[in-house]
């Protein structure tokens, strides 16, 4: 690992405290006696004003929380390293993280956009993939989403979508959801919402974890090479261990369960040493194919489809250290559109030009001023000389008399840098002051069915239960049938589906259809997928065979799975026959099924027939086996899964069966094969069993 990694680890550092071996003190250093009682007159007399001490300690306290943030306010984050496969981008751009193959320090921030900081990770919404690069350059901020498009073309539209997604002014309901009239309301009137809400009704809203979820730009962005000429360039993150996806059902029962599950997986996956990863890759345009498609680049509400400019890998991102203290580095790292390094530029997007105003004037009043870019987690590695003074919040001690440019009595310092600086692109501009939209910006509908067409017919099924969920929750019927014939732009079968669900008339269909597809936009399509990071439930109880269950967890451990041991009761679990008592990790009536990813149920007929007389523990197999999770048992432990209506035709003799999820064998012990263990994970590195689902949505 190069020192450039190391610079911002050691700057952090040096901003860290431990309070271990230190003794108490006031702000400025003065030793506490006594921090129980304040200073009064008599025992039983009023305070004293000129108690120092308790005035210090209460003021610091009122003000210990910051404004949050209006979108994006629920997070997790965690450092890491970023660095280029190789030098290849250098023809196109100046930015040396993206050439130089060193490893670049980064602070990845996810999030969800609708929600506070108190509501639940596992909401339908849109999710913030947000990653500042200290560069030796400067500091790069690539601030994006999980989806590649979004709902608006302009921001001066943003405070509109905003108001309509948020809980609504009467009675601030409903917290962190989009299944009310507002935001439907928004929706039936801007047809320019319409891909970005296919997106968002599709399992993309709904990620198992931020491990396991894309991450895109968004925007058009330029890439500058040393000569200026300019390439358009749009960035996607694609996590090393697939893309996938919780669904609905599991999201309300999680939101209940274990609302931190989202950010507590990846902080969980950070201190095993299972670092998420993922790769880096750009859609390369010449700035002489600008206008070469059916639609904008300049619109956020369209994406390039990866079979028209294919995603070239550039680089890998891995996160490595969880922050020490969530709100000195998650809460107050501030992320901003327009920080950019040498060869990087933006485009005239509307809605990022907007967002290069926006983001600046957002930090400024939740961070107290204009020095937030002094707080160690936003401090850049690369060195810092400006002639701004004071304000809220500096912490710096600036020498010198001037603070002004050009000057002589500093000696003309800071000066004006010759080489390495940033610059604009340069490019013509000409044309009217108007306010008015780009013909080329007004097709709505062609890329929502492009990604309605592109999708399985498991995804297609809960984009039109989501849409019923959704649209159920609307009380105005006449908002219902206004987005009823949105979808109808879409698709026909869509929005008679929908229709029937939500009780309005489905609509006649209308002309313009097309069958293009594009395989990328599919979750179930694209390749990859791991059993790496994924977490097991292995229901057991006294007189379980622990021998086999050793063999399965070592096994399991080697391909980086994390089993849990979920017993009756808290404590170690007796043995059957023959091996050692094994700890439970955890109380099975504390846990769900919804938490884990795939469930074990072991040889051992006393821990048998404890867990079939367990209504709960019957319920945890059927309910994994309703979520398309693996299910899988050995021994005496297949009779849970007959108990749970799994199947009715179950392996009788040694051999494993994996067949649509479910991995069973009457082996046990020290005879429990290898091949056991190998069916399961490659279960779980397919994530679910799509092809035992029901139909979700009757036709």
């Amino acid at each position: 690992m190069t020192d450039h990694h190391d610079a911002k680890h050691e700057q952090l550092d040096r901003s860290r405290t431990d309070p271990e071996g230190t003794v108490l003190t006031t702000q400025q250093g003065v030793r506490v006696a006594h921090t129980d009682d304040s200073l009064r007159a008599g025992d039983r007399g009023p305070t004293l004003l000129e108690d120092f001490h308790a005035r210090e300690k209460i003021t610091h306290f009122d003000h210990e929380r910051i404004p949050e943030r209006v979108v994006h306010a629920r997070g997790a984050g965690a450092y890491g390293y970023f660095e280029a496969y190789d030098d290849s981008l250098s023809r196109y751009t100046t930015a040396e993280f993206l050439t130089s193959g060193e490893r670049i320090p980064v602070f990845v921030r996810f999030s969800t956009v609708a929600g506070s900081r108190g509501s639940a990770d596992t909401v339908r919404d849109v999710r913030g993939f947000a990653t500042k690069f200290y560069t030796r350059q400067g500091n790069y901020d690539l601030v994006g989403n999980n989806m590649p498009v979004f709902f608006i073309q302009d921001g001066v539209k943003f405070p509109d979508f905003v108001h309509a997604v948020k809980p609504e002014p009467p009675n601030e309901i409903p917290q962190a959801q989009s299944a009310h009239d507002t935001f439907w309301d928004f929706v039936a009137t801007q047809p320019e919402t319409t891909h970005m809400v296919l997106w968002l009704m599709s399992d993309r809203a709904l990620p198992r974890s931020y491990r396991m979820m894309q991450g895109f730009g968004v925007h058009t962005f330029r890439l500058v090479d040393a000569e200026g000429r300019g390439t358009f360039v749009k960035f996607h993150w694609t996590p090393v261990l697939g893309t996938h996806s919780l669904v609905w059902d599991e999201c309300q029962k999680i939101a209940g369960k274990d609302p931190d599950f989202n950010r507590r997986d990846l902080w969980d996956s950070i201190e095993a040493g299972q670092f998420p990863e993922w790769e880096l890759g750009v859609q390369l345009v010449d700035e002489a194919d600008e206008h070469a498609f059916d639609f904008d680049l300049l619109d956020a509400t369209k994406l390039i489809p990866e079979e028209r400019v294919p995603v070239r890998p550039v680089g890998r991102l891995v996160l490595d250290r969880n922050p020490d203290n969530f709100f000195a580095e998650t809460e107050q790292i501030a992320f901003h559109t327009a920080n950019l390094v040498p060869g990087i530029d933006f485009t005239n997007d509307p809605l990022l030009q907007a967002r290069n105003f926006s983001y600046l004037d957002t930090q400024l009043i939740r961070l107290g001023g204009p020095n937030f870019a002094q707080l160690p987690v936003n401090r850049p590695i690369a060195e810092v000389s400006t002639n701004q003074r004071d304000g809220h919040g500096q912490q710096e001690i600036h020498k010198g008399r001037t603070s002004y440019f050009r000057n002589t009595l500093g000696g003309g310092c800071p000066a004006i840098a010759e080489g390495g600086t940033f610059r604009h692109h340069t490019e013509a501009v000409s044309g009217h002051k108007i306010r008015a939209r780009s013909a080329s910006f007004l097709d709505h509908y062609r890329q929502a069915r492009l990604f309605w067409n592109s999708m399985s017919p498991v995804e297609r099924e809960h984009i039109v239960a989501a849409f019923r969920f959704e649209l159920g929750k609307v009380t105005a019927k006449e908002v219902r049938a206004r987005t009823v014939e949105r979808l109808n732009h879409v698709d026909h079968e869509l929005a008679a589906q929908v229709a029937t669900g939500v009780g309005v008339e489905a609509p006649a269909a209308v002309a313009g259809y097309h069958d293009d597809r594009s395989p990328a936009l599919s979750q179930l399509g694209r390749p990859g997928g791991s059993p790496r990071g994924r977490k097991v439930a292995l229901l057991a109880a006294d007189g379980a065979d622990t021998v086999g269950i050793r063999g399965l967890i070592e096994q399991a451990e080697a391909a980086g799975v994390t089993v849990e041991v979920l017993a009756p009761t808290d404590g170690p679990i007796a043995p059957g026959a023959d091996g050692a008592p094994l700890p439970a990790d955890r109380q099975l009536s504390t846990m769900a099924s919804v938490l884990y990813d795939a469930v074990v149920v072991p040889c051992g007929p006393p821990s048998t027939e404890t867990l079939l007389a367990d209504g709960y523990a019957v319920h945890f197999v059927t309910e994994a086996y309703k979520h398309q999770k693996p299910v899988a048992a050995f021994g005496s432990g297949v009779d849970l899964l007959r108990r749970a209506g799994v199947t009715a035709e179950l392996a009788d003799d040694v051999t494993v069966r994996a067949d649509d999820g479910v991995v069973t064998t009457t082996a046990a012990g020290a005879e429990l094969p290898g091949e056991f263990g190998t069916a399961l994970l490659a279960a779980l590195a397919g994530h679910r069993a799509w092809a035992r689902a029901t139909t979700a949505v009757p036709a």
